[in-house]
């Protein structure tokens, strides 16, 4: 990608363009806010260090590449940490700086930044790139600031502190001193006082004279003045001023360009310097525009639909799909549409709006039709429609033509509060797989973390490792890793549940290492998390792997945790799975059997919540039947066909065993916030009639003084899948339930 990088004359930002050109972008052009009135040195901002502006001006020139500077107009006006469009706001001066860039020259697609660990910093950036069509490049974000340090001074950045106001640095002996000669200083004081050894805490600031990407010349400054800002005797705040420098030329000059960059316009401006004045460049207001409201649509055919949802009242499921739509569908975007507009009438009919979903499954027939997916989808679903923030997603490819659903099914799990909290980082980083748009890695809602389903991406290229489905998964895994110590947890110590998505492209051989990687994986890194001294219970999770047709970006396995992320660190751990439960008395004829608790896995937190996931395979679904499975050989049944009074007998004892797992776990049915019944194609029981079955049970369930509310609609969601189980060898099971339940 061709890159305009963020600078403010420190080393991170400096470092950050380093990284950019490592992985493969190139540098067109830098861009630099500065003070109004050249004799300040330091404005009081949240977003910009300003302390030796004076010598940026020289990066044009040492770089070889045009230098965009804007005097900031604007101050902090808005406060809170995720940024909306304000007029006067410092941030907009940012906006109005890269979008001159971006007028003159037309082939930058990114934007990069030195953001290290303030998300305050690192949501406005990705604000204002999002408004302005351009991909954010974060290559420093949640880096080990020990290492990001000794990183920089070894590849070459030569950097003085300008500023200094923490305990422990004086101004009068640490300013103007070169950060390798400070870096043991700086370890020792974080070891007394806990700073941030990259000055990522306002400790201090630098100003970089040379490194690698200055080919023309270095910066020497000549003369310099120390200003005492603060003479706090615990941590005196100062800065210093420069009064002369000058450029010492290097022996071989160059530039950052590429061969191609002859035909570029910015060929011609190598060193020039733009100054950015003006309160509303050309082209500002239509891109300053919150997205236009969905109301331009073709209306649409009237569709039949099918609605399931869970009872509970204060986070429950929505689910929408079409229903006996074989001859009906006309194709992905129709039918998502139909979907979406359903599900947004019905939270409008509840009083929510998206602003109060959780979590989102999106399942299409055709994962070649993503992009086209993902179009339709952000024309509904807006960072401006979810201000608290937007839901976090997972994508599958599924089988849902091949039993009449139609191109697109979507599940959303919504809450009735605005308690959430969301992790979204959109900028590309070595961290994590970035979410560019409205959908979020992971969302924390009353204890509960719901992660987007993670691909095997190495997060510096958003591109998929190379080495097939077992290197994929430990990617995915450590990428999943990457999130949950956002929040201070890890998914080897707090998850519960774990969704692994299988692509039909993996090899037989190789899917039953699936399951073995996962094993090696978690428990390596619980082993790690304990010598760290930290996180020293663990629960049990369970495991559901699911076949698919297809994953995005073609990706083999994608795997989604659920995580218990406790309020009270001293949370007891979780019940052992496949615990017996053997008290509650039977009914449709079923009494408890030893062999029933091979079929469940089980997660529970007393009296916080329960995770089941119930898998009925050949050998007990026969057993159930009290008949085999393969029916009428002459016929050439499948062998996981059911005549349908058989699967009719199984659906009653998946919700027998449900029933009984949840009482005897402290739980009821009206703790439920979803349910899902996973059953393959080669089942060849129409959706319908599985549906009608489950309803059926719920039904007479009620009708039996089961605490349990039934209604017009279903209270479960029915997933068409190639194949799922508890086994990543053997996801052959008839039918798999996944249920989780919370107390208010």
């Amino acid at each position: 990608m061709k890159v305009v990088a963020l600078v403010s004359g420190g080393k991170d930002s400096c470092y950050a363009m380093m990284k950019c050109i490592q992985y493969g972008h190139q540098i067109v052009a830098v861009a630099n806010l500065m003070p109004a009135d050249d004799s300040v040195d330091e404005l009081d901002s949240y977003m910009y260090q300003t302390v030796g502006h004076q010598i940026v001006v020289s990066y044009a020139e040492c770089m070889g590449v045009p230098l965009f500077r804007r005097r900031i107009q604007g101050s902090t006006r808005h406060q809170k940490l995720s940024y909306r469009m304000t007029l006067g706001d410092e941030v907009e001066d940012m906006f109005f700086l890269l979008n001159e860039v971006k007028r003159q020259i037309p082939s930058v697609t990114s934007v990069s930044s030195g953001a290290i660990a303030s998300d305050y910093q690192r949501l406005r950036v990705e604000s204002v790139c999002s408004r302005l069509g351009l991909v954010s490049l974060a290559y420093l974000w949640k880096k080990d600031q020990s290492l990001l340090l000794q990183e920089m001074i070894t590849n070459g950045i030569v950097a003085i502190t300008v500023k200094v106001a923490a305990m422990g640095l004086d101004p009068s002996k640490h300013l103007g001193k070169e950060m390798a000669s400070l870096q043991p200083y700086l370890h020792k004081l974080k070891e007394l006082y806990g700073i941030n050894v990259c000055g990522e805490g306002g400790e201090y600031e630098t100003l970089t004279l040379d490194c690698p990407l200055f080919v023309n010349a270095r910066i020497v400054v000549d003369e310099f003045q120390v200003i005492l800002h603060s003479s706090d005797s615990i941590a005196p705040v100062g800065v210093l001023h420069p009064l002369a420098f000058h450029l010492e030329n290097k022996a071989q000059s160059c530039s950052l360009g590429s061969s191609d960059k002859t035909h570029e316009m910015y060929h011609e401006k190598k060193g020039f310097l733009c100054e950015v004045q003006g309160d509303h460049p050309q082209g500002c207001d239509a891109a300053c525009q919150d997205d236009a409201p969905v109301n331009n649509l073709v209306e649409l055919a009237e569709h039949k639909l099918h609605i399931s949802r869970t009872q509970k009242g204060d986070t429950f499921s929505i689910c929408s799909r079409l229903q006996d739509s074989c001859t009906t569908s006309t194709g992905l975007q129709e039918d998502l549409e139909a979907v979406l507009k359903k599900i947004e009438s019905l939270l409008v009919e509840n009083g929510f709006g998206w602003e109060n979903v959780l979590y989102i499954h999106l399942y299409i027939a055709d994962m070649n039709e993503f992009a086209t997916a993902n179009d339709t989808y952000v024309r509904y679903i807006t960072q401006e429609k979810c201000p608290f923030g937007v839901p976090s997603r997972s994508t599958i490819e599924l089988p849902l033509l091949q039993v009449g659903l139609g191109s697109a099914y979507m599940e959303v799990f919504v809450a009735n509060d605005h308690t959430k909290r969301v992790l979204h980082v959109q900028s590309i980083s070595c961290w994590a797989p970035s979410c560019i748009g409205p959908y979020s890695q992971a969302t924390l809602h009353k204890e509960i973390l719901h992660m987007a389903g993670q691909l095997g991406l190495n997060p510096p290229t958003m591109t998929l490792c190379q080495g097939g489905a077992i290197d994929e998964l430990e990617k995915a895994l450590e990428n999943s890793e990457a999130v949950a110590k956002c929040f201070n947890c890890s998914i080897s110590t707090s998850a519960i549940a774990f969704v692994i998505y299988c692509s039909t492209k993996i090899p037989s051989t190789e899917r039953f290492k699936i399951q073995d990687k996962q094993d090696a994986f978690l428990k390596q890194t619980r082993v790690f998390n304990l010598d760290k001294g930290t996180n020293s219970e663990a629960f049990d999770p369970i495991f559901l792997y699911v076949l698919v047709p297809d994953l995005p970006k073609g990706a083999l396995v994608e795997v989604k945790p659920i995580l218990f992320v406790a309020d009270d660190i001293e949370e007891p751990t979780g019940d052992v799975k496949e615990q017996s439960c053997s008290s509650t008395p039977g009914y449709w004829g079923f009494q408890h059997a030893e062999w029933h608790d091979s079929c469940f896995q089980k997660c529970v937190v007393p009296g916080k919540l329960c995770t089941v996931i119930l898998s009925v395979s050949s050998e007990p679904a026969a057993t159930i039947c009290h008949d085999h499975l393969v029916g009428d050989k002459n016929k050439g049944d499948n062998q996981n066909s059911l005549r349908e009074w058989q699967m009719d007998r199984v659906s009653r004892f998946c919700i027998y065993l449900l029933d009984k797992i949840i009482t005897e776990s402290g739980f009821s049915w009206d703790d439920t916030m979803y349910l899902r019944f996973y059953f393959p194609t080669s089942l060849q029981v129409p959706a319908n009639a599985l549906s009608l079955m489950f309803t059926n049970a719920f039904d007479e369930l009620a009708a039996m003084g089961r605490i349990i509310k039934t209604g017009k609609e279903p209270i479960f969601n029915l997933v068409p899948v190639l194949g799922a189980g508890r086994s990543s060898a053997s996801m052959d099971d008839i039918i798999t339930c996944e249920l989780l339940a919370r107390k208010s």
